[in-house]
């Protein structure tokens, strides 16, 4: 029975109503909610295998639970939920939801681990279903991996709705059980990092401007570790270190530019080369005098996603305490059309000096990025990671399954696609032929084109050839995240809406940086 109240209900008992209602009243004066995830049978005559915490709670219940979920429908499979109410005195509503198969792990064809992802789409289904009941505390079972079941009830709470005067519960998560906390923390803390991406990005470009974005993220820094030191660069520095493509794009708006620089020392030793992050930070791109059509033009809000992702990874280590030497640096401006913005057929000057005709306005992110990649050399780095929601061709080649990956190092692909798979936020190797750098640097007027010469062909591959022509590093990869910038129903666990990919693949990155020694 769902109820235990419910054979009074059919019966009528008058006499018994006071009491009814006063039962009633104590389990929903309860507030608080349970999710326990259950295996898919491996075969049809097996018994039902729920996780350690399950089979616990089935226990405390005197193996009710199991009786529900034999009577009330058919085998719970992945991904699919079931609802009890009464099971239990503490947790008046209990959530059931499928896990796959026991024996789900690391899959080579799929490039993840098909068991976290499993854990993470459960344990969102199940926080999301109580949050609809508006249940403002729930436990989460571990299932095995606590950090993967943070990360999907984090994550699938998540929606941007600060401007909204009606809004969803909001949620407070728990772990059930005494399983480890250490990795249910580091969970949170992963998937809070994204969400703080999620959050840039979404939020409206009348609202993220590049000098909210700066100041958004140095306050997140100094609430999280006293080891961060932020610069927020005004135009004059700018214009001091001779960032010529750079303020080219800034200048189309009425916005000042901002250049962020974050410094992160969290090794022992202050002069160990770091990690260096360099985000495009675009904070609304109209397009510029080659204007974006105005059909999904709001979704260029967005266009600083990779300033959001590195800049939310670097807080998440500071926060973890990963014992790493990383910088961040994020050029911001937005790409606007005024009377003084870039034309086509213009030609700006970078930092390292190469002269850049302007085919296309709208391929601005590759300037500003320029001009960020000749700066992060100055730190001596031990390696430089990009990301940019870079060209719409990445989202043609890879869509929403994978960040694009270019890079001239082999060690830097292997720590990137180990820390993907781990994370189920993948990523997969795009190439960086000489192939491509002649289509940008066959150019009338400068030493370099923005856009290739063929430019329906190659796009994505075209953009990254460009910047390689910034980069001196053996160490360097270029993450094109234009595909995987916002969410329609891909990734279960994620809303709607902008996604903040990929945000943990990075500081899972980061982690594993920090132990190759």
């Amino acid at each position: 029975m769902l109820f235990p109240f419910r054979k009074m209900i059919l019966a009528g008992v008058s006499r018994n109503n006071c009491r009814l209602f006063s039962l009633s009243q104590n389990y929903w004066n309860t507030k608080k909610g349970l999710v326990l995830g259950v295996y898919e049978k491996e075969k049809e005559d097996g018994s039902l295998q729920f996780t350690e915490a399950g089979e616990a709670f089935d226990r405390s219940v005197s193996g009710k639970l199991r009786e529900l979920l034999a009577i009330s429908g058919p085998a719970l499979k992945k991904g699919k939920s079931r609802l009890f109410y009464g099971v239990h005195k503490d947790f008046p509503s209990v959530v059931v939801v499928g896990l796959g198969k026991t024996s789900a792990s690391v899959c080579n064809n799929e490039n993840w681990d098909i068991g976290k992802e499993n854990i993470r789409a459960a344990m969102s289904v199940g926080c999301r279903q109580l949050q609809d009941l508006e249940i403002p505390e729930v436990e989460v079972d571990p299932c095995g991996d606590p950090q993967s079941a943070a990360e999907g009830a984090v994550l699938g709470l998540f929606e941007y709705n600060e401007l909204k005067q009606k809004k969803k519960t909001m949620v407070k998560t728990q772990l059930h059980g005494s399983a480890d906390r250490e990795a249910w923390g580091k969970g949170i803390l992963y998937a809070e990092g994204q969400n703080l991406a999620r959050h840039l990005m979404e939020g409206p470009a009348n609202y993220i401007t590049p000098t909210c974005f700066a100041e958004t993220i140095q306050k997140r820094l100094q609430s999280v570790s006293d080891k961060v030191t932020v610069h927020i660069r005004p135009k004059s520095w700018i214009e001091d270190h001779q960032m010529g493509a750079f303020l080219s794009v800034s200048k189309g708006s009425d916005e000042p530019p901002v250049f962020l620089e974050i410094q992160y020392n969290g090794s022992a030793h202050a002069s160990l080369p770091p990690l260096v992050l360099v985000g495009k930070g675009v904070t609304f791109d109209s397009g510029g005098i080659s204007l974006k059509p105005s059909s999904g033009m709001d979704a260029m809000r967005a266009d600083m996603g990779g300033a959001a992702t590195v800049c939310a990874a670097i807080v998440t280590a500071a926060a973890l305490k990963l014992p790493l030497n990383i910088v961040g640096l994020a050029p911001l401006c937005e790409n606007m059309p005024n009377g003084s913005a870039n034309k086509p057929g213009d030609v700006v000057r970078a930092k390292n000096g190469k002269t850049i005709q302007i085919d296309n306005t709208d391929a601005e992110g590759r300037l500003i990025l320029a001009d960020a990649l000749c700066y992060a050399h100055s730190f001596n780095p031990k390696a430089i990671v990009n990301a940019a929601t870079l060209t719409g061709a990445m989202d043609v080649a890879l869509g929403s399954a994978a960040a694009g990956v270019f890079t001239n190092s082999d060690w830097l692909w292997n720590h990137l696609n180990q820390a993907s798979v781990v994370t189920g936020d993948r990523v997969w190797r795009m190439p960086l032929y000489q192939h491509y750098t002649r289509q940008v640097t066959e150019s009338q007027l400068a030493d370099l084109n923005n856009v290739g010469k063929y430019s329906r062909s190659g796009g994505a591959c075209t953009a990254a050839a460009f910047l390689k022509e910034f980069v001196t590093a053996p160490h360097w990869a270029h993450l094109d995240i234009a595909g995987v910038m916002s969410n329609k129903e891909e990734v279960p666990y994620l809303r709607k809406g902008m996604s903040g990919r990929p945000t943990r693949t990075l500081v899972e990155f980061a982690a594993r940086l920090s132990k190759d020694v």
